[in-house]
């Protein structure tokens, strides 16, 4: 499944089945399905990325860094902290 390919809707929002969600440029494993959870927001959202080089950040904001892949540097959104399904979880 690729990720981060916005084009007018989200495809991938409400989608559960197991796998794994990759860059759309590079192909890099990015999250797995295990991490995805339901939010409020019309992306996907993840507790986890699969590595801890899966993606690279900077902070862009306080609570918010701005997200890109680890591998190719394609823009991925943002990671906000303490917004994910459990309490000191992150939402990417």
């Amino acid at each position: 499944m690729s990720f981060c390919s916005f084009r007018g809707g989200e495809v991938f929002k409400d989608h559960f089945e197991a796998g794994m969600y990759v860059c759309s440029k590079c192909g890099h494993q990015l999250f797995n399905s295990r991490s995805k959870f339901k939010h409020s927001t019309p992306w996907p959202a993840f507790a986890e990325t699969v590595r801890e080089d899966s993606v690279s950040k900077r902070l862009e904001s306080r609570g918010a860094y701005k997200v890109s892949c680890g591998k190719c540097g394609n823009g991925l959104g943002h990671e906000f902290l303490n917004d994910g399904p459990k309490r000191g979880l992150s939402r990417f």
